[in-house]
């Protein structure tokens, strides 16, 4: 039997109140040439029996029984199931549009050049969808083409991990999943931008991503902003930070000392701060001055990280950047 193009990555724990309409969403696809791997990762309530009798009924459907072991374990163990050239994930408590598959197909076709794309996203129920979801909803929504999730990758995970799809080969070059104490999915994202993988979204919502108080990424440490910010730094010490031992940092409020404790515990050394308060310029953080940001061209001894989390800091620095004659990534990144 000929494999499918697609293969459907599906982990689920104790997911029977939300599974049937992510099923329903998967059902409903246009694009018809894919098989689903679910794996079932130790659930306590029906959610293994719903998933057999979906196998039952729908021979594109296997099932993977596990013991609970976290997710990472889980996603790779089914992936070494899945016999696609393609890998997409989805999760048991959202739901896919049905022209999700078919579009990303239908990119990555187009596009040889990119390993993985992902969607746009909206966040449901809307009453639950908080401050922080929108604003990350916002920033998600703003990227697809490849040169702008290279340019944002360090800023955060710029595709949502239940929409991503991707060239199995690519999975396969980089080790697939990783059980790190932080995000698998940025792990996997950042490990194929190193690896010279391409990032895409296709510019339309094409997910709707289910927003509750007990998703893993508000109860579980490794998706705390403390493991984001570890997985920010190791992979920087691998790429634009190669060979170099000492940084400054744009930022001298509580994004900026909080990036410099996960900067000096890597083993890195502060040059010194950047701020355009003046009621911080002149002070000493960490052992390092607060500098005078407004006369960036002077400060070029230190690779530049900009860590500053008020809406819209970002581009303005970007410009004043530009406008010095500093060149992103070679002489600075954004991490927030």
């Amino acid at each position: 039997m000929t494999p499918p193009l697609v293969s459907v990555l599906l982990p689920c724990r104790d997911a029977e109140r939300f599974l049937p309409q992510a099923i329903r969403g998967l059902e409903l696809q246009t694009f018809a040439d894919f098989e689903i791997v679910a794996v079932n990762d130790g659930s306590g309530d029906g959610t293994a029996a719903m998933l057999d009798r979906w196998a039952a009924r729908d021979g594109r459907v296997r099932v993977l029984h596990r013991e609970r072991e976290g997710l990472a374990a889980a996603l790779q163990a089914g992936a070494s199931l899945c016999r696609g050239r393609l890998l997409a994930r989805a999760d048991a408590d959202d739901f896919a549009h049905p022209r999700r598959l078919e579009e990303q197909v239908a990119y990555l076709s187009n596009h040889r050049d990119v390993a993985a794309v992902g969607t746009h996203v909206r966040y449901f129920p809307h009453e639950g969808v908080g401050w922080g979801a929108r604003r990350y909803q916002r920033w998600l929504n703003s990227l697809s083409r490849p040169a702008e999730l290279e340019r944002d990758i360090f800023v955060e995970c710029p595709i949502a991990h239940p929409t991503l799809m991707l060239r199995r080969a690519a999975f396969d070059k980089v080790g697939g999943y990783r059980s790190n104490d932080w995000p698998e999915d940025y792990d996997l994202l950042l490990r194929l931008h190193l690896a010279g993988g391409r990032l895409a979204n296709v510019p339309r919502v094409r997910h709707f991503w289910r927003e509750r108080e007990d998703r893993a990424s508000r109860v579980d440490s490794r998706y705390a902003p403390e493991s984001f910010r570890r997985c920010k730094v190791h992979y920087l010490r691998r790429s634009a930070l190669d060979g170099r031992e000492c940084v400054g940092i744009w930022g001298a409020g509580r994004v900026g000392k909080d990036f410099a404790r996960t900067v000096l515990a890597a083993g890195l050394r502060l040059r010194w701060f950047l701020d355009i308060d003046p009621r911080k310029i002149g002070q000493s953080i960490y052992g390092v001055p607060v500098l005078d940001a407004r006369v960036v061209a002077r400060h070029r001894d230190a690779y530049l990280l900009i860590c500053v989390g008020t809406a819209g800091a970002r581009e303005l620095i970007r410009r004043q950047l530009a406008a010095a004659g500093f060149s992103e990534p070679a002489q600075f990144r954004c991490l927030a």
